[in-house]
């Protein structure tokens, strides 16, 4: 099985046409790249979300890959890993470093808390996304084998030579009139044949099909002999409803969520909407927001508390209705009053270009949004923030912002290092302390100039 690995904004070309040596370029095979120009029209025309988009390069024509990150694979097998670039820029090395950073990332989605990043760091050197993750569920399936698979009772109806259970009179009438030697009965069984099991079963199946690492195949067939008695899941969807994780399962936990994704084959994040994702995809925004929220989170002095997606606010009112829900990424509590909104932009920031026309790379729309947000939820008095990954070029908080028409509301424009999963902060911000673990930009000299 081929494939290659690519990053954020990297582009695709077919083989056939002329390649020029440029950048985040990548030739795939013809046939890929037609389906690919397929996923790009058929997402918009459904209005689904832009994960692929059609561009030129050169005057080629190419499909470019945007924010979102994993792994793409194409009817024919052809795998396209899609790494974050701003982890790339930020960590340096290579693609096992970017990998890593992104697995790490990704443990803070709810979906993916299971990931036990020791092991995954030892595959992700040498293993594509995929195949991490396939190690990850076999390795799951493993610990619940060698803990024993569990069974239960199920209700059996049959025509049996014996009498067992309970005897069906109606149906034994019907079926046994001339057949003294049967008995019609209904009786319980304890068996392996559960949801659990069978989808567990339907799991390794599929994961068989994806792999091509040769410790994985060995691995999922040596466990697939252990579910051989087990039928597979004919209706997934309906098995998962059934599952019952009470006591004695919690080992098939995290398997379970492992098999999830596989069958399902769509994105964590996408939920059980119209989108269907064609691979494993995850917009790295929703990713960098979850990341920063689990760590700031920690670090909180207490008796704050950090909220994420609050939506206790809309921006107007109209007809006695409240329009357009204000929803901003962080929300700091205290006690029953908001303290600080934060909201995370997965985009890269110069700080060297604060000229009037490049601003740093500020987007106008933020500062609006950021805008309405403090004067919803603070009454417009207090700080707002807008926390973007840190790299060499944005590695130190930017000049405080003020409003000129909202006076006592000011807005930080900070960043977030990635590897120490730390807020950068100045002295001059008053809401400092709140971040019990994160030290003022003089204590983090050294880590920011290592990575400047």
């Amino acid at each position: 099985m081929s494939g290659i690995t690519i990053y954020e904004y990297d582009a695709l070309i077919a083989t056939t046409r002329t390649v020029a040596d440029v950048e985040g370029l990548h030739p795939v095979p013809e046939k890929v790249y037609g389906w690919l120009e397929e996923q790009c029209l058929r997402a918009s025309e459904d209005g689904e979300a832009a994960w692929l988009r059609l561009a030129q390069r050169r005057g080629r024509r190419v499909a470019q890959v945007t924010s979102f990150v994993g792994v793409l694979r194409a009817p024919d097998g052809f795998q396209i890993e899609v790494l974050p670039k701003v982890g790339k820029k930020m960590i340096g090395g290579g693609a096992a470093e970017a990998r890593q950073l992104l697995i790490e990332m990704l443990r803070c989605l709810p979906g993916f808390r299971h990931i036990q990043t020791d092991s995954a760091k030892i595959s992700a050197a040498g293993m594509p996304l995929l195949e991490v993750f396939i190690a990850e569920f076999l390795r799951a399936v493993e610990r619940v084998v060698k803990r024993g698979l569990r069974s239960d009772y199920a209700t059996r109806q049959d025509n049996f030579f014996t009498l067992r259970g309970k005897l069906l009179m109606g149906p034994h009438l019907r079926q046994n009139r001339y057949r003294a030697d049967r008995f019609f009965t209904e009786h319980d069984e304890f068996e392996a044949d559960r949801p659990e099991n069978r989808l567990l079963h339907s799991a390794l199946r599929r994961v068989l099909l994806l792999t091509a690492s040769q410790a994985n195949q060995q691995l999922a067939r040596e466990l697939q002999f252990v579910f051989a008695d087990i039928p597979a899941s004919p209706h997934p969807k309906i098995d998962f409803q059934r599952v019952r994780l009470d006591r004695g399962m919690e080992s098939y936990a995290e398997a379970l969520a492992w098999a999830r994704l596989i069958l399902d084959q769509e994105s964590p994040l996408t939920g059980a909407g119209e989108h269907h994702a064609p691979s494993l995809l995850f917009p790295m925004e929703a990713v960098f927001e979850a990341f920063v929220a689990q760590h700031l989170a920690k670090q909180l002095a207490r008796p704050l508390i950090l909220k994420t997606q609050a939506r206790s606010h809309h921006l107007v009112r109209h007809l006695a209705q409240s329009w357009f829900r204000l929803k901003p990424d962080l929300l700091i509590r205290d006690a029953d009053r908001d303290v600080l909104v934060l909201d995370t932009k997965w985009k890269l920031l110069d700080g060297l270009k604060g000229n009037g026309t490049d601003k740093y790379g500020l987007s106008q729309s933020d500062f609006h949004q950021l805008q309405a947000y403090g004067q919803s939820y603070l009454g417009g008095q207090g700080d707002v923030v807008l926390i973007y990954p840190r790299t060499a070029a944005f590695n130190k908080p930017l000049p405080v912002f003020e409003f000129p028409k909202v006076e006592g509301l000011r807005l930080w424009v900070l960043p977030f290092c990635l590897k120490s999963r730390r807020l950068c902060l100045s002295h001059d911000a008053p809401f400092a302390d709140a971040f019990r673990g994160t030290n003022p930009l003089e204590a983090a000299g050294s880590e920011l100039s290592a990575v400047g």
